[in-house]
């Protein structure tokens, strides 16, 4: 195989570029880069989100044990007081 056979078989480059390639390049990058930014802040606001979300949970989490614990004591308080009302004279001295 000559050389001139070996060269015609290879892969050529043009090295050359027109304005409208490296133009287009150029604003093909700057999508990329804006882009990405523009995920970088979308995932900041969510972050902010998810963490005000877990705030309020928190809080919720603590006003439902509060008021678990409220109506724990008011159920203890209902059970002594129905233990004690067959006790009580409520109508036996014939006032009804």
């Amino acid at each position: 195989m000559s050389a001139a056979e070996n060269k015609s078989k290879r892969w050529h480059f043009n090295k050359q570029l027109d304005v409208s390639v490296l133009v287009q390049l150029v604003f093909l990058a700057t999508l990329i880069v804006g882009t990405w930014v523009n995920l970088q802040n979308q995932f900041s606001v969510m972050q902010h989100d998810i963490t005000r979300l877990l705030e309020t949970q928190r809080q919720f989490q603590h006003r439902i044990e509060e008021l678990s614990r409220v109506s724990i004591s008011y159920e203890y308080r209902l059970r002594v007081i129905e233990k004690k009302l067959p006790d009580a004279d409520i109508g036996k001295d014939g006032a009804m």
